[in-house]
């Protein structure tokens, strides 16, 4: 449970809203059991994860994770588009969203509805060009404030596309 409080009830991997029990959180070793036993009870090694069959945990099982979300670089290696699509700029980043399977039809569903919702509920209209940072950098201050100690779902995602549009 301390795992999902961190993590303002998101998985750590796609970010989709866990409760913290057994029906759909699960702690995940970043770091496999199989390739590194020694990190099994380490706290910097786990993370709370959903428990959507193939992807994030049972789509990591084992394999090496190049991109982990302890990482800095994941917040800029891996790019969210409005469509709930992800990228890779790096050869990590794109194996990362093989491995976790962070590019699958139902995900980038999901993502997408939720990205135009948490837009819209902030003011921003995803079908207008927005060139004001500040209004920007003001959605991304109030999307970063949990409610109740929780984060909307994909919260994460909405606020990498917006600082894109920074980027731009």
């Amino acid at each position: 449970m301390a795992c999902t409080t961190e993590q303002f009830y998101l998985c750590a991997y796609c970010c989709k809203p866990i409760s913290g029990d057994s029906r759909d959180t699960m702690n995940e070793h970043v770091e496999a059991r199989r390739i590194a036993p020694n990190r099994s009870l380490d706290y910097t090694n786990i993370v709370a994860s959903c428990t959507t069959p193939n992807q994030c945990d049972d789509a990591h099982g084992s394999q090496p994770l190049p991109l982990t979300p302890f990482d800095a670089e994941c917040e800029t290696d891996l790019v969210f588009k409005l469509s709930g699509r992800v990228t890779g700029l790096t050869d990590d980043a794109k194996e990362t969203i093989r491995v976790l399977n962070l590019d699958n039809k139902s995900l980038i569903e999901q993502r997408s509805q939720f990205v135009q919702a948490l837009l819209l509920g902030g003011g921003v209209d995803p079908d207008d060009v927005i060139d004001d940072s500040d209004l920007i950098q003001m959605v991304i201050n109030d999307l970063a404030q949990p409610q109740d100690g929780k984060l909307e779902a994909f919260t994460p995602v909405v606020i990498n596309i917006l600082r894109g549009w920074l980027d731009d």
